[in-house]
Parts: structure tokens; C-alpha cells; sequence
């Protein structure tokens, strides 16, 4: 692995850097070495996950919600649930950048 990019596993909440998607949060599916699987439950189900590099992916934080425990466990998902929780997510981290406004 490359010691350059950030160790990402199972259930993290990456932002994609790269691609028509770019600024796109996702949750991960899969990762390897050079690979993650990436679905966010609106145009990248579970059933269709988006294959991106390791590279073309930045970590936003480890998600310790229900969401991300089912996942790291293996058990299912709905694609509702991925939506639910990433547009939280995306609204906390924009009412903290933008000082609570």
C-alpha cells in the first residue's frame, strides 16, 4: 500500500476528489490496496457500487452511527438508510465549517 494514502476500511466516510462525482460523500463498501467500493444509496446503490482508486478518495472522519455498524458487521442495508445518514452528515459538517449558520 502506499504510504501516501490515507488507510481507509470498511464504514468510513470518504469525499470524492476526483471524477463527475467529486465532492460526493460516500460510504465504504470495500477497500484494498489500490481499490474502494463506494455506494452512497442515490445514484450508487448497494446493489451498484461505484469502483473508484484509493487515491481519488479523502477520508472525512470514521461514522460510528447504526448505519456504518451494519456495515462493518455484514449485515444489510437499505440504500434509505445510506441517504438518511450521508445528508446528516453533510449537514453537520456544513453547519460546522459555516460557524452554525
Amino acid at each position: 500500500m502506499d504510504p501516501d494514502l490515507p488507510d481507509l476500511t470498511i464504514a468510513d466516510v470518504v469525499v470524492s476528489t476526483a471524477g463527475r462525482d467529486a465532492g460526493s460523500l460516500f460510504y465504504v463498501l470495500e477497500a484494498d490496496d489500490i481499490w474502494l467500493t463506494l455506494v452512497n444509496g442515490k445514484d450508487r446503490t448497494i446493489e451498484k457500487p461505484k469502483r473508484k482508486k484509493r487515491k481519488h478518495a479523502s477520508k472525512v472522519l470514521r461514522s460510528e452511527t447504526r448505519v456504518a455498524e451494519k456495515l462493518r458487521a455484514g449485515d444489510k442495508v437499505l440504500n434509505s438508510e445510506l441517504r438518511r445518514d450521508l445528508a446528516y452528515l453533510s449537514r453537520e459538517m456544513q453547519s460546522n465549517n459555516l460557524g452554525g449558520f
